[in-house]
């Protein structure tokens, strides 16, 4: 049997075959009773009409996705990492005499790298040597994932776990069995029908490769459905205990995160948040052989496994977000028809105005160095990017939420205003580059719960010398 949903969709399709069978009625209607030879071409434009709109009837419109509600977690303030407690720790599990330089490294990157004191480690990180355990591991998702998605849900007093009809987790480091999909539709009792995707592998850009996937599932989906996307990395089993520059990096810098959202193709869904403009548009490099291998996870020559960052990171990265850029605004379209002559103009003017056709941005922050190489390639003021470094400054490099993060900073902030045009990008493994474009349809009321306890004090003043890439080669 179809169920109700299925059966409203064949009611609409029939509706759709009876308009336009008496479109076409109508039309062979007057051209036959018309008489004369020559009026059947005069009408002959009439009939075509009436065939052109009969296509456009029978011809299922995508509908819209919006972003109802989203949420960050916020580690507690047991969970703090200051910075001479994360250099003790790091001289305690490395005290070779060999790891000497190891705990030096780690304390310049700490000093440059733009993170502040208030930043959070999974508890399992704290002993030494690290518990690295599935078992911890599975601790620190619990305790990630489930507040994010509590702290979502009691945003949506009127949402509950059983409307939610898909589920989609990305982690990129850790994915054990059953998955961490599995264990959200388990932990919430989902219905039997819901559909559960689990990402891996996608590195830190895949907060937006999961809208982007959700966003073409809910559009195949029934209208009205509604889908879960959770987006986090795991820390617990993926710390480096070895002593490669290259790959030390993660250790520094990765804090403990995640972020819930709740899309529909309902604007009723709970009075969404945002509409999606256009779609998630993605851009992958990995056939050329520098960019597949700029991000990689490896083991060292001591046999320990830990994630390298190529030095060629800065020049791969550029190359991908200014293609995914091109593409993105070509698919879009929501820059002005000045910006657009510009873009088809000479090489020295092609670079069009980024400001023009988005009031705020959110890039990825996984450093400093990093959010100055966006800034600079995409034209953008202190002011645009002021979200993600402040958002690197309290909370570290938050990875795939780390747009979240700084969509929840421009709102707490109560710059956010109905018809804003938000612009979300990112990039990781692989080597990948994503970006979403959002429109505001009813800004927050109050600050995010992420942000509630410090907005008041933010922006800081932050200073880098080096980027985290030049200190690691």
């Amino acid at each position: 049997m179809s169920s109700p949903a299925n059966l409203k969709r064949l009611i609409k399709a029939a509706f759709r075959l009876v308009v336009a069978a008496a479109f076409l009625a109508a039309s062979v209607f007057i051209v036959v009773g018309t008489g004369p030879q020559k009026v059947l071409v005069r009408h002959t434009l009439f009939l075509a009409g009436a065939a052109a709109a009969s296509l456009c009837l029978l011809r299922r419109r995508a509908p819209a996705v919006y972003l109802v509600e989203y949420s960050c977690f916020r580690g507690a303030p047991v969970h703090r990492a200051p910075f001479a407690a994360f250099i003790e720790h790091t001289l305690l599990v490395h005290s070779r005499e060999s790891d000497e330089d190891v705990v030096s490294f780690t304390a310049r990157m700490l000093e440059r790298a733009g993170l502040g004191e208030e930043t959070c480690v999974p508890p399992a990180l704290r002993y030494i040597p690290p518990d690295q355990s599935l078992r911890a591991a599975g601790e620190e998702a619990e305790l990630v994932i489930f507040s994010a998605v509590d702290a979502l849900f009691s945003k949506l007093p009127q949402a509950k776990a059983s409307d939610v009809n898909l589920v989609v987790v990305c982690c990129s480091l850790c994915a054990p069995v059953p998955s961490w999909s599995d264990m959200v539709v388990h932990r919430y009792a989902m219905r039997r029908d819901v559909r559960s995707v689990n990402l891996s592998g996608m590195g830190c850009g895949a907060g937006l490769v999961a809208v982007g996937l959700a966003e073409r599932l809910l559009r195949a989906m029934p209208r009205g459905s509604r889908a879960l996307v959770i987006t986090t990395e795991i820390l617990t089993s993926n710390y480096y205990a070895g002593s490669d520059r290259s790959m030390l990096g993660a250790n520094c810098m990765f804090r403990m995160s995640g972020a819930a959202m709740l899309l529909s193709t309902s604007p009723a869904a709970g009075s969404a948040r945002f509409r999606l403009l256009g779609r998630a548009v993605r851009t992958c490099g990995a056939a050329r052989d520098v960019a597949y291998r700029c991000v990689f996870q490896e083991e060292d020559d001591e046999g320990r496994l830990g994630t390298r960052v190529d030095a060629a990171f800065h020049s791969v990265a550029g190359d991908m977000i200014k293609a995914n850029v091109q593409a993105a605004f070509a698919l879009i379209r929501v820059l002005p028809v000045r910006e657009l002559l510009l873009r088809s103009g000479p090489r020295t003017l092609r670079r069009p105005n980024f400001r023009l056709a988005f009031d705020h941005f959110c890039v990825h922050a996984a450093a400093l160095g990093v959010v100055d190489m966006l800034q600079q390639g995409l034209g953008l003021s202190d002011d645009d990017v002021e979200a993600a470094r402040m958002t690197l400054h309290r909370f570290g490099y938050t990875s795939s939420s780390s747009v979240l993060y700084e969509l929840a900073y421009i709102e707490a902030k109560g710059r956010m205003r109905k018809g804003d045009r938000v612009c979300m990008i990112s990039f990781g493994a692989g080597f990948e580059c994503t970006s979403v474009a959002w429109e505001c349809v009813e800004p927050a009321t109050h600050a995010d719960g992420s942000w509630a306890d410090c907005i008041d004090r933010y922006p800081v003043r932050l200073y880098a010398v080096y980027t985290v890439f030049n200190l690691a080669h």
